[in-house]
């Protein structure tokens, strides 16, 4: 069974944590991490949408992704970041590793450009309509049920 983390890159709003805490749960996600100004427990609204899922779902606050992408590497983990991108691959093409710490970037500025560098794999969802990306919580979504129920 692959074994997933996921790692929030600042990502601005606390309703798209909360929600991405209750896709966490849903999937079995190991631990999720929220990183640089990524809202985070006891945060109200982070709790409004999470509904309690905070409460099954290992995280941990870290303002340095640096150090969150560092110790995951060292653990094993092979770092997805999840961005659109001139070297992203699409994501239904590629076969994914055991060890998966997912990255997922900023609503406005995606994920950042030293965690690309740092990253093993950068992948994209296709898109056939006009708008380049979907929201963070439903890609997450997307990218978790697909890798882990779909092995």
């Amino acid at each position: 069974m692959r074994e997933v983390v996921v790692v929030l890159d600042s990502i601005r709003s606390a309703l798209n944590v909360g929600a991405i805490f209750r896709t966490a749960d849903g999937a079995g996600v190991k631990k999720l991490y929220l990183t640089g100004i990524t809202p985070y427990p006891p945060h109200p609204k982070v709790l409004k949408t999470s509904l309690g899922a905070n409460d099954y779902v290992e995280f941990e606050h870290n303002k340095d992704i640096n150090e969150v992408i560092d110790n995951l590497k060292k653990e094993g983990y092979s770092i997805i970041s999840l961005e659109e991108h001139k070297d992203a691959k699409d994501f239904f093409d590629v076969k994914l590793p055991d060890k998966c710490a997912f990255v997922f970037g900023n609503e406005i500025t995606g994920v950042s450009n030293n965690v690309i560098e740092k990253s093993d794999m950068l992948l994209m969802l296709p898109m056939r309509g006009k708008k380049n990306s979907l929201n963070v919580a439903t890609t997450i979504g997307i990218v978790l049920y697909n890798s882990i129920f779909s092995e």
